[in-house]
């Protein structure tokens, strides 16, 4: 099979090495791809936006299959486009996506379905906002309603801070923003909890706790995710089937009557509360750092698990696992969530010693002159598989100071809750 990727992060190139190991692929392409994912598939250089030039190039190159990674073209429709001209396309379908594309929708799932979340109310201007939070007891939990590649979360602790993420909200920081989410703060920790589903049968498909706050100790701003572990330390199987039953069983049921079945991957970020989940948001694909931090422990054939999705025969895989803990940190440009350089060129990144237990996955970066150049502000995605975690992010840290590049820092904390407290 000739295969698709959509996508240029880490999550795309941790795909892209997963499926380069099936017997059932033959050729890879990453749209548009990085300077990881050209050493195994070739990296081609079309918008995503522009769904007729993708169609035209996949159709060229008779290409059979195509995997989205990113959330934006879910949300625009990608998925529903290919599938009018008999591509098979591994992703939610435009219905299914607004889980991720509007947060608003979810919430009035939420309440049609008695899903545990956090109590809400929806606003359509700031003086309407800025009323009633004057009355309202902080912290308090202010989001955009649109996608904003995971920054567009305010935790404000006080009234000034939930002024100012009104004024950037409504004035466009994220996009153009006709509504705001202003939400009840739970108090409690954080869980990513995975599924893939082929709109029948449902497969848990990992946990993981992500890092969204670019300081140690979960400081400063929002980002895309500076490193991740797995499995989380809250996972139990009694928390699970909560987690199932009151949140995604639900969420499914929802979309299905809406006329349409949930397809590919689903991820719920949770907050647990005495052992009790509580739906904070979805994303409609895989989480990213996650994704880099799940996928190394797969036994699986990730095609086969894919391709039985598309087909509605999951109930026919049995998903097999490496029972070792995962750790990912991710290294970012200086500057990042904010104004960062690009065209820095890294060195020292052939010194890097992978393995069955070491995974090298990037994200900004592209290839000039066979030097790696970073061009984003998350940049290199650094893996360790262990029986033990702190073993794990050891080994992690003694990759990344091999490098030299001094316009990049990380967190050297990333697992702090399973490993220091």
């Amino acid at each position: 099979m000739k295969i698709a990727i959509l996508g240029s992060g880490g999550r795309e190139h941790a795909i892209a090495v997963a499926i380069s190991k099936s017997i059932k692929v033959k050729e890879i392409f990453c749209i548009p791809g990085n300077a990881g994912t050209s050493e195994v598939a070739k990296n081609i250089s079309i918008d995503l936006n522009d769904f007729e030039r993708l169609y035209k190039f996949l159709n060229k190159n008779n290409i059979n299959f195509v995997i989205v990674g990113p959330e934006q073209p879910l949300v625009d429709g990608i998925v529903d486009y290919l599938e009018k001209f008999g591509i098979k396309v591994f992703g939610p379908n435009k219905i299914a996506s607004q889980l991720e594309g509007s947060k608003i929708f979810t919430k009035n799932i939420c309440k049609k379905y008695d899903i545990p979340t956090a109590k809400f109310g929806v606003f359509e201007n700031k003086n309407d906002t800025k009323k009633f939070l004057r009355n309202t007891i902080h912290p308090i939990v202010i989001k955009a309603d649109n996608l904003a590649a995971g920054k567009g979360v305010y935790i404000c602790n006080n009234r000034d801070e939930s002024k100012i993420a009104t004024d950037e909200i409504f004035d466009g920081k994220f996009g153009i923003a006709k509504n705001i989410l202003v939400e009840e703060f739970l108090k409690g920790e954080e869980m990513s909890y995975f599924i893939i589903t082929d709109g029948k049968t449902i497969k848990n498909f990992g946990t993981a706790q992500d890092h969204k706050r670019v300081h140690e100790g979960d400081k400063g701003k929002n980002t895309g995710g500076m490193g991740a572990y797995s499995p989380s330390r809250l996972v139990n199987d009694e928390l699970e089937k909560k987690i199932l039953n009151k949140i995604i069983k639900p969420t499914l049921k929802g979309i299905s009557a809406l006329g349409t079945k949930y397809k590919g991957f689903l991820y719920a970020g949770l907050m647990i509360v005495n052992n009790e989940p509580y739906l904070i948001e979805y994303n409609v694909r895989m989480g990213d750092p996650e994704c880099q931090t799940i996928l190394p422990k797969l036994k699986n054939d990730l095609m086969d698990i894919f391709l039985s999705c598309t087909e509605e025969k999951l109930d026919q895989v049995t998903i097999d696992w490496n029972s070792k803990k995962s750790l990912c940190v991710v290294l970012c440009s200086n500057g990042y969530p904010e104004v960062y350089k690009k065209n820095v060129k890294i060195h020292n990144i052939n010194k890097i010693v992978l393995d069955e237990n070491n995974y090298l996955f990037h994200a900004g970066t592209k290839k000039q002159d066979n030097k790696i150049i970073a061009i984003g502000g998350r940049v290199l995605n650094f893996i360790a598989l262990s029986n033990d975690f702190s073993l794990a992010r050891k080994n992690v840290h003694i990759n990344l100071e091999k490098l030299d590049w001094k316009k990049g820092f990380y967190r050297k904390d990333i697992g702090f809750k399973v490993i220091d407290q």
